[in-house]
């Protein structure tokens, strides 16, 4: 399964990337969350793992640059994709520079594209986890990690802030 999270201001944006996702995926099981507000987007980063982030650039309050930046802060491994019908090359630039994006999504978009781009971030994501855990395996075997430590990061892939507990004062579990 992939989760994807997109966000745009635009309400009938959200559901036509949405439709054109199921259409071209029609084969794949996908989760797809929809936001029109950054800031309830952001909530949910920190409540679920996203495979993929795809926003829009040209939103009230916050642009999708400053977006992408905080989700990369809250799950880097989380491939980050920009939609927008701004040319505008420092827009672009910014985009890959500071969140860096791993494509750039023209609006209105190609269905060809599309597909390509979310196949491409498929394997980038893949390989980005399989390099993570590696990586992990490898610092097991020096030493430098416990077998412990391992699986609270894996299961904080799975489910993020599950390995984080709340504690009282009298050292009671404090729920949200």
């Amino acid at each position: 399964m992939r989760r994807i999270l997109l966000l745009d201001d635009e309400q009938n944006v959200v559901h036509a990337l949405q439709r054109s996702l199921r259409q071209i995926f029609k084969d794949m099981d996908l989760k797809i969350e929809l936001f029109t507000s950054p800031e309830l987007a952001i909530q949910r980063f920190g409540e679920v793992a996203f495979d993929f982030a795809i926003s829009d650039y040209h939103m009230p309050g916050m642009n999708g640059v400053d977006f992408l930046k905080i989700i990369k802060e809250i799950q880097p491994e989380t491939i980050r994709m920009m939609l927008s019908a701004s040319a505008d090359f420092n827009t672009i630039i910014g985009a890959i520079n500071e969140a860096e994006v791993f494509r750039y999504i023209a609006k209105p978009w190609n269905t060809d594209d599309l597909k390509e781009a979310i196949e491409l971030a498929g394997a980038r994501r893949d390989q980005v986890l399989e390099d993570k855990h590696l990586a992990d395996e490898q610092r097991v075997q020096r030493g430098e990690m416990s077998p412990q430590e391992q699986e609270a990061k894996r299961l904080e892939e799975i489910d993020p802030g599950i390995t984080k507990v709340n504690w009282g004062p009298d050292g009671s579990v404090l729920l949200d």
